[in-house]
C-alpha cells in the first residue's frame, strides 16, 4: 500500500541499498519510492491462506511461493513491487539468493480501498511487462470475490470472476479449491 511518494529521482541501485536497511518497506516505480503501510487482519489472513494452500499444492514441484517480503523486479517498467503472494517456477528465481524475483508465473494482490484502483490499473499494466506472468489475481477483502486475469493463447488478458459457491482455478499452477476455503476464518467477510 502506498503512503507517500518521494519527489526526487532515486536510482534502482540506491533504492535496493536503502531498502535492505530500511525498517519499513517501499515500492519503486520509475525513480520514485513509495512507503507502504501495514495491513489489517483480513488482508493478512487472505495472504496467509493463499500462500499456505499454494505452498502445500506445489511442495513437490520446482515452483516456489513467496509472500510479502520478496519483491518482483520488472525491468521493462523500471519497478520493484511487493506482491502479496507470488509464485515462480523458473530456476533463475528458485536458485537465486536475491531479495527479488524476476519470473513469476502467478501474482496475487489483496485489494484495499487505498490500493484497488492502482492494483487494477498502473500496477497491472506494469506487471504485464513480465513475459513469465500467466495469471494476475485480485482478491477482495470485504466480500467473497476474486477476479483472475489470465493470459490466453492469443496473448490477451481475460478476466474471470469467482464468488460465493464457486471453485477457484489457477491454471498457471494447476490449482483448484473452493472459494469458501480461501475466505474461511477471514474476519469481517460474510460467507453467505
Amino acid at each position: 500500500m502506498f503512503v507517500s511518494k518521494n519527489n526526487f529521482y532515486i536510482s534502482p541501485e540506491d533504492y535496493l541499498a536503502g531498502e535492505r536497511q530500511s525498517p519499513i518497506k517501499h515500492e519503486y516505480r520509475g525513480g520514485h519510492v513509495y512507503a507502504m503501510t501495514g495491513a489489517k487482519n483480513p488482508h493478512v489472513r487472505l495472504c496467509v491462506k493463499f500462500a499456505s494452500l499454494l505452498e502445500n499444492h506445489l511442495d513437490r514441484t520446482n515452483c516456489q511461493v513467496f509472500m510479502a517480503d520478496t519483491k518482483v523486479k520488472i525491468d521493462l517498467a523500471d519497478c520493484y513491487y511487493y506482491p502479496d503472494v507470488a509464485v515462480t517456477c523458473d530456476e533463475r528465481d528458485t536458485n537465486s539468493t536475491e531479495d527479488f524475483i524476476l519470473y513469476p508465473s502467478l501474482i496475487i494482490e489483496v485489494l484495499s480501498k487505498l490500493t484497488a484502483a492502482f492494483d487494477r490499473g498502473d500496477k497491472f499494466a506494469d506487471y504485464q511487462n513480465l513475459s513469465s506472468l500467466q495469471e494476475y489475481v485480485l482478491v477482495n477483502q470485504t466480500e467473497v470475490n476474486i477476479e483472475c486475469f489470465r493470459l490466453n493463447t492469443e496473448n490477451f488478458w481475460v478476466s474471470q470472476v469467482y464468488g460465493a459457491g464457486d471453485r477457484l482455478h489457477l491454471a498457471s499452477v494447476d490449482f483448484t479449491c473452493a472459494i469458501s476455503e480461501i475466505y474461511r476464518k477471514v474476519p469481517g467477510v460474510s460467507q453467505d
